[in-house]
């Protein structure tokens, strides 16, 4: 039989998995953070709503691309 968990217990595990998340949200930050310096992106003046645009636009693409080969390895 499992022991309860207390909520001590609990708050300790979320306290935890909030670091985690911002470890990895940290990390994701400085991945992009260099693509988009190699790029060049950071000498451009390019308004945040264009920024968002091409980005959810790449990021769709990658997506249908993962579906098809996902869908192909069936």
């Amino acid at each position: 039989m499992r022991a309860k968990t207390t909520v001590s217990e609990i708050d300790t595990q979320i306290e935890l998995l909030k670091e985690k998340r911002e470890n990895m949200v940290a990390k994701a930050n400085e991945r992009f953070a260099l693509a988009a310096l190699k790029a060049g992106l950071a000498e451009l003046d390019i308004p945040d709503a264009e920024l968002n645009t091409a980005f959810a636009e790449i990021a769709a693409r990658f997506r249908d691309g993962e579906k098809r080969a996902t869908s192909a390895s069936a």
